[in-house]
């Protein structure tokens, strides 16, 4: 990112991460269809398995997502029996989303998913929580600036 071509392909940040983010979401495509999950709802799965009952608002801020691309996904997930949604009786604006019984059975199928990942990806640990870290430090840099 120093050459004097600034609009070389290779020269670019986004590319290396647009790619690495298609190639671990092609990764975990064959793993989760044994679940009947995409990844988006794995992610909203993963979160939900840390704090169930969560404000759909509040997921939304975990996930980075808007509350446009969060509905479909959230009734996809209701309708495969997972979570339910209910509507708070303080404030009936406020949606909280509460596993199901399949949905957290779920979690034990999910396991091993973190470990074939990683057998997948055959990077050292080390590194991948290194990349985590320089990534997680752009993506809350960006969120200041919003």
């Amino acid at each position: 990112m120093g050459t004097t071509d600034s609009l070389l392909l290779n020269e670019q940040l986004c590319f290396p991460l647009y790619a690495l983010s298609r190639e671990i979401t092609g990764l975990y495509r064959p793993l989760l269809e044994e679940l009947d999950l995409t990844y988006p709802q794995y992610l909203v799965m993963l979160v939900l398995w840390e704090q169930d009952g969560l404000a759909v608002c509040d997921l939304g801020s975990r996930l980075l997502l808007d509350s446009g691309t969060l509905t479909p996904l959230l009734k996809r997930l209701e309708l495969k029996g997972f979570v339910t949604r209910k509507r708070c009786t303080d404030d009936e604006r406020v949606v909280h989303l509460f596993l199901t019984y399949s949905g957290r059975s779920l979690r034990e199928q999910a396991l091993d998913i973190p470990a074939k990942m990683l057998k997948n990806i055959d990077v050292e640990v080390e590194e991948l929580n290194a990349l985590k870290i320089t990534l997680n430090k752009i993506i809350n840099q960006i969120q200041k600036q919003l």
